[in-house]
Formats: structure tokens, C-alpha cells, sequence
């Protein structure tokens, strides 16, 4: 290791931001030293009867900045897992996808023995795989994946099996007192896969053999079958499922939602009695609604990560999942300018920073210790007020402002600006333009936009957007308004149709002083700014 390697290795084991204190306590956890199996594991577990989600990337991302933290505190060699349950039996039909009535005639079988809907893939859970894995790919997680089907039929899992099976009594009593009593009837950690439909059976198991590894049931038919546990021929109960997964591959953390604290001690139990120990991992919050509800994939109520990189580049939903992983919070469309404001802020402030900050701030962790340099100075609220003062949705337009306020600055020397540009459009366009409404000033009001129009047209045409803010202020300060804050909210209403606003100094100087006064010129005529 190098002296620069060491001095950040320092630096980061006094580290508070919520990766570093995760990272060391895994650190601590394994005894500071690499596990037997050569490398700590990470793990994320993905549901693959639907497509990817916004949770899906939350997951992913978060325990992405965890390992990058690790691996700044230790030598030890780590590894990501991408796991998906597609063994699970699909029990209801997405509402989103084709051939609705083929699909429904497999329910009950697991996800890859079901035809693939779309046509694309030998099966439905392939399909969705092949999904997880470009949607991985294409925001650059470094990840292995793991297909549930694949450990079961390969033999991967026989040997933990086999534990369950040895176990099996253990078992039972740590999951039959959390049921109710019908569920306790019929309940077995293992669930056969029936040889002549194909379907997973949730029924009773009657008979054990430890030695053969064989379980028996009574089938649909009223047959009495035995089954070998091993090669695929049985799956298990998911939070056993889950216990068995830890303890097969050796997983040292894994995150999960709120909604599973109760699943995630009890596999916990289960992993121990298996004779292992759980990972390590921290429970995050759920996501909810802008009513402050949970955001339910079937009810449709939340923001769909497609929809967020519509409005925001994809570091301000990086930033979003970064913020207060343990507080609960609202995701929804108003909470997009903002995280890409914020993000923008960090990239402007790290080269600034010292090494000791930096491990603090958002842009080290969102962007693996390398965030890109910072360009324009530019915030997207003040590019949605452009494109809504000009009332365009040609980018074109924005840049011709934009080239005279960062003089050099292009779609080709400024990518980050550029992008930006493209989502603050479709977000005016969106959800900006729908509800713009101006109004008329009032008479105190007429007046100070008198005295601001005098103000602006005497100053120079090179004037920096702090001296401009500046004597927007002191307009506001010679005239009857109870506070600033009722001046500010005038010329948003009255200027730009909306209660908010950016800092009306930047805005002026990127839009122009002439342009500026031409507005109000317009707005103390009583024109339409809509128009």
C-alpha cells in the first residue's frame, strides 16, 4: 500500500457517514480478517416475478457504497452477489405483461419452468434475469449473478439441504409457533416439486430420511410419494430459503426493508441452528408516497425509476437512495430538482475539500471516491426557469442563453450541463407547464417592479449574478414588504407563474438584463407571459 492508500485508510476508520460505520462494524464483525471462502460476501436478493424497481436499484446501490467503503478500509477481497428467487412458485399473473392466459395456466410453477410470456427467453424467470442483469449492467454495478434454480438443480445447495434436513426439528420449532394454527398443520420447510405437473407443493411432509435425504408426502392425488431433497427436487420455504442461502454461500451482509424485520430474525435463527451466523446489515426505511403512504408496486402509488431518470440524471437518484437510508421518506416527482441541485452542490464543493471531508460527502460514495469534475455553476432550477420563461422546449434555445452566461461552455465540453438541459426541459414540460399560473401585480407591487425595471436597465451588461442579487434585495427593502421573502414570492408569481424560484440574481444574469426588463415590461403591461 502506498503512503496516499494509507493516509485515506486512516482518514476513513474515523469516518461517520453511515457507509464507513457499516463497513467497519463488517469489518469488525469477521475479525479483521479475510473469511475461509477467500473473499466477503455481499448479498442482494431480487423477486423475480416482476421487472426491476426502484427498490431493486435502492438495494443494489446502497450496498454497492457499503463494499466500496469496505474495500477503502481492508485489503480483504469482497464480492456482490445478485441473487434471484427464481425457483419461487408464481402465484398471481402480472398485471403488466402479454399472454395473460398462457401464464395463468402455470401458476404455482416455479418462475423458470413457466414459458416465457414476451417470447424472448426459454422462460419467464430467464426473461426477467436477463432484465435484473441489463438493468444492473447499465448503471456499471460490479456483481456476480446467481440464478436460485441453477444452486438447487446443480447440486450447489445439496449439502446445506441436507443440513436443513438434519436440522429439520430445530426448525420446525422456531417457525411453527409465529404461524397460525391451520398453517402450523400443514407447514414443512421443504416444499416438493410435484413430478407430474411440475407445480410446488405446499403440503405436509410425512416421512424423513436423513440418510437416503429423501422427504415423503401425499400428492394432489392422494399418492403417497418419496422425493429426494437434493438436485432441484425440492425448494424450501423462503425465510428457510433465505437461512439456507446465508449459510450455503457464506453471505457476510445483506440490507433489508422495514416490512421484513420479523423475516430477517427468524431466518437469523434458523441460519444459527443450521450452524452458522447470519450476515451482517442494517434495516432501511421504506419508501412513501407524496401523502406520506407506502409506495406499493400494485397500487401504482410511487415514482418508478424509469420516471426518475426521465426528470434527473441517474446521481441525483443515487443521492436520493444515499440520504437517510433509515428514515423513511417521500419519492415523488417534487423531489427530483432538488436532489439534483444537491448533487450538483457536492461535485462544486469537493475540490475544495480535504481529504477528511470527503470521505463525508455524498459525491465520494455516490461516485466510488471519483466524482467528475464540476462544470457550469449552473443549477437546474435555474434551467427550468429558463425553459420556462422562454416557454420552449427546444434545447437549443437554453443553450444560446447558456453559451453567453459560460462563455466556451457546449453540449460537447459540458456532457453534465447538456443532460441536464435535456431533463429540466421534459421536466417544464411535464410537470412545470401544466401548472403555471400568473397573475397581475399589485399596486405596491407595480411599484417596486418599476424601481427594479430603473435598477436593472442602469446596471452594466457584464454584471456578476452576485451584484445583481444584491440590488434585487435592496429593491425589495425600499418597499412596504412585510418580509423579503413576500418580495421574492411577487416576482416568482408575477415573473415566472409559480410560488417558487431560484436565486434571482443567477437567474437574471443567465437570462439577461435586457430580456429581464422586457418581462416585467410585459407584465406591467398586463400581457399574457404565458404566451
Amino acid at each position: 500500500m502506498n503512503d496516499t492508500a494509507h493516509d485515506l485508510r486512516a482518514l476513513a476508520q474515523t469516518a461517520k457517514a453511515w457507509p464507513f460505520k457499516e463497513a467497519a462494524a463488517l469489518l469488525k464483525r469477521i475479525g479483521g480478517k479475510t473469511p475461509a471462502k477467500g473473499y466477503a460476501l455481499f448479498e442482494t436478493g431480487y423477486g423475480p416475478s416482476g421487472l426491476p424497481h426502484i427498490g431493486t436499484f435502492a438495494e443494489v446501490a446502497r450496498t454497492t457504497m457499503v463494499r466500496h467503503a469496505f474495500a477503502t478500509l481492508s485489503d480483504i477481497p469482497t464480492r456482490l452477489v445478485a441473487f434471484s428467487d427464481d425457483m419461487d412458485a408464481l402465484r398471481k399473473v402480472p398485471d403488466n405483461i402479454p399472454e395473460r392466459a398462457m401464464v395463468e395456466r402455470h401458476l404455482g410453477k416455479p418462475l423458470t419452468q413457466i414459458p416465457d410470456p414476451f417470447g424472448t427467453h426459454e422462460s419467464f424467470g430467464a426473461h426477467n434475469n436477463a432484465r435484473l442483469r441489463a438493468f444492473l449492467d447499465d448503471f456499471g454495478f460490479d456483481y456476480t449473478f446467481k440464478s436460485s434454480s441453477e444452486a438447487y438443480r446443480s447440486g450447489e445447495f445439496d449439502g446445506a439441504l441436507m443440513d436443513v434436513l438434519r436440522h429439520y426439528d430445530e426448525i420446525m420449532r422456531i417457525i411453527l409457533p409465529t404461524l397460525g394454527a391451520e398453517r402450523q398443520a400443514t407447514y414443512s420447510p421443504f416444499l416438493p416439486l410435484c413430478p407430474k405437473t411440475g407445480r410446488v407443493l405446499q403440503v405436509p411432509i410425512t416421512a424423513r430420511d436423513e440418510d437416503a435425504g429423501t422427504v415423503g408426502y401425499v400428492d394432489e392425488d392422494g399418492e403417497t410419494m418419496t422425493v429426494p431433497i437434493t438436485g432441484g427436487r425440492c425448494k424450501l420455504q423462503w425465510k428457510a430459503d433465505w437461512a439456507m442461502r446465508w449459510h450455503a454461500l457464506g453471505v457476510d451482509y445483506e440490507m433489508a426493508g422495514k416490512d421484513l424485520i420479523s423475516s430477517v430474525e427468524l431466518s437469523g435463527k434458523i441460519c444459527r441452528a443450521l450452524g452458522s451466523r447470519p450476515p451482517a446489515g442494517f434495516i432501511y426505511e421504506l419508501f412513501l408516497d407524496e401523502n406520506g403512504e407506502k409506495i406499493s408496486k400494485s397500487r401504482g402509488n410511487g415514482l418508478a425509476i424509469e420516471e426518475w431518470l426521465t426528470y434527473g440524471p441517474r446521481d441525483s437518484l443515487s443521492l436520493y437512495m444515499y440520504n437517510a437510508p433509515r428514515r423513511a421518506k417521500r419519492l415523488y416527482f417534487d423531489v427530483i430538482p432538488r436532489h439534483v441541485d444537491d448533487h450538483l452542490t457536492h461535485l462544486a464543493k469537493y475540490p475544495e475539500q480535504g481529504e477528511a471531508e470527503r470521505l463525508e460527502s455524498p459525491a465520494w460514495h455516490i461516485h466510488a471516491g471519483h466524482p467528475p469534475e464540476p462544470e457550469s455553476g449552473l443549477s437546474y432550477g435555474i434551467l427550468l426557469n429558463l425553459a420556462s420563461v422562454c416557454n420552449t422546449e427546444d434545447p437549443a434555445v437554453l443553450w444560446g442563453f447558456i453559451t453567453r452566461y459560460v462563455p466556451g461552455a457546449s453540449p460537447e465540453t459540458a456532457p453534465i450541463l447538456d443532460a441536464l438541459v435535456g431533463h429540466a426541459i421534459t421536466y417544464y414540460r411535464d410537470m412545470v407547464k401544466p401548472t403555471k399560473a400568473y397573475r397581475a401585480p399589485l399596486a405596491e407591487e407595480r411599484a417596486a417592479l418599476d424601481d427594479l425595471r430603473a435598477v436593472l436597465t442602469a446596471l452594466p451588461a457584464d454584471s456578476r449574478a452576485e451584484d445583481i442579487q444584491t440590488e434585487v434585495y435592496e429593491v425589495g427593502k425600499r418597499h412596504p414588504f412585510e418580509s423579503l421573502r413576500d418580495w421574492f414570492r411577487a416576482l416568482y408569481e408575477i415573473l415566472l407563474g409559480q410560488s417558487q424560484g431560484p436565486r434571482m440574481g443567477s437567474f437574471i444574469a443567465l437570462y439577461g438584463l435586457a430580456e429581464t426588463v422586457t418581462l416585467i415590461d410585459r407584465a406591467l403591461a398586463g400581457e399574457d407571459l404565458a404566451a
